[in-house]
C-alpha cells in the first residue's frame, strides 16, 4: 500500500481514557480490557461522547525499556473528573505528519514506517507523542481506515 503523507498542525483533543503500560509490540493484545473499561464509562455518562472514535496515544520513551506507555481511549466533547482508572487526557497539539491506514488493523506497522521514512527523508524529528485514530467499523477488514499521527519536534 502507498502513503500519502501529509503535515498539518492541529489542536487538543479530549479523550476518556485508561493508561496502561505494556510490553512493546502487544498492543493489540493488551487494549480489550481498557478499552471496554472506557466504553463501560461511556455508556453510563450520557453525552460525554456523540460521534467519537477510539484513539489510542503512544508515549515515546527510550526503547531500552521494552515497555510503551499507551492511554486506551475514546474521543469525547467535555471534560470530566478522574474515576478510578479513568482520566480526561487531552492529545498534544501542534505540527503533526499523518497519514491513513486502509484495510486490517495488523497491518498498520507499515503506516507508522511510511511516516518514520518521511520523517527521515525530510528531516524532521519525531515528537514525544502519536496516536491512531480508529474509523468507524466495517465488517470488511479491506475497508478500514485508521488514522496515524505523529506529533513533530519543535
Amino acid at each position: 500500500m502507498e502513503y500519502n503523507i501529509s503535515t498539518a498542525h492541529v489542536s487538543s483533543r479530549l479523550i476518556a481514557a485508561v493508561r496502561a503500560r505494556v510490553t512493546r509490540g502487544t498492543v493489540a493484545q493488551a487494549f480489550r480490557g481498557p478499552l471496554d473499561e472506557v466504553w463501560a464509562f461511556l455508556r453510563s455518562h450520557p453525552g460525554l461522547r456523540t460521534d467519537g472514535h477510539n484513539l489510542f496515544l503512544y508515549h515515546h520513551e527510550s526503547p531500552e525499556s521494552g515497555l510503551v506507555t499507551v492511554d486506551f481511549g475514546v474521543q469525547i466533547v467535555r471534560a470530566f473528573e478522574p474515576q478510578g482508572d479513568l482520566r480526561c487526557i487531552e492529545t498534544p497539539s501542534g505540527e503533526v505528519v499523518m497519514t491513513c491506514h486502509r484495510g486490517p488493523y495488523g497491518g498498520l506497522s507499515r503506516a507508522h514506517a511510511a511516516i518514520r521514512n518521511w520523517c527521515q527523508q525530510h528531516g524532521k524529528g519525531i515528537g514525544g507523542f502519536s496516536w491512531e485514530i480508529y474509523g468507524d467499523w466495517r465488517d470488511d477488514p479491506q475497508n478500514l481506515e485508521t488514522t496515524v499521527v505523529y506529533l513533530l519536534a519543535p
